[in-house]
């Protein structure tokens, strides 16, 4: 006698169909677009860039580290094994973005709190992979 497994939450894995997951790399590859065109022009010294970091006052070096972290990020996002830690770390650096434009340079922080809510997304439907990720770092 065999027994037919019953199709519940806790037994069946729910993935993201074709339409889903097209959807979501095309995130992916917007956000990565748009995230790493912003840290090649803070790695290149764009002067809209080296003014805004002087106007933040904490240095050219944050627009290195923060150019770096983009392009890095960017790049982790194409790559499907680092995608949802790209994200994570995304979600991070565009959260303080959002802080930096409201409170330091007090402009609009639109821009960076939509990307973030893209690195949100993104990070969420790559959970189970990321866990995987890590979960595989940790034992080693």
């Amino acid at each position: 006698m065999s027994t037919i497994p019953k199709k519940n939450s806790e037994t069946v894995a729910r993935t993201p169909g074709r339409a889903g997951s097209i959807g979501v790399w095309i995130l992916h590859v917007v956000l990565a677009a748009i995230i790493a065109g912003g840290g090649i022009s803070k790695l290149a010294g764009d002067p809209v860039m080296v003014d805004m970091f002087a106007d933040i006052g904490a240095g050219q070096w944050l627009r290195y580290l923060v150019g770096a972290l983009e392009v890095a990020g960017g790049v982790g996002l194409l790559i499907p094994a680092l995608a949802g830690l790209a994200s994570l770390g995304l979600a991070a650096l565009l959260t303080g973005a959002v802080i930096t434009d409201q409170f330091v340079l007090e402009q609009s922080p639109w821009l960076p709190l939509a990307l973030l809510m893209v690195a949100a997304v993104i990070a969420r439907t790559r959970w189970s992979r990321t866990e995987a990720v890590v979960g595989t770092l940790l034992r080693r």
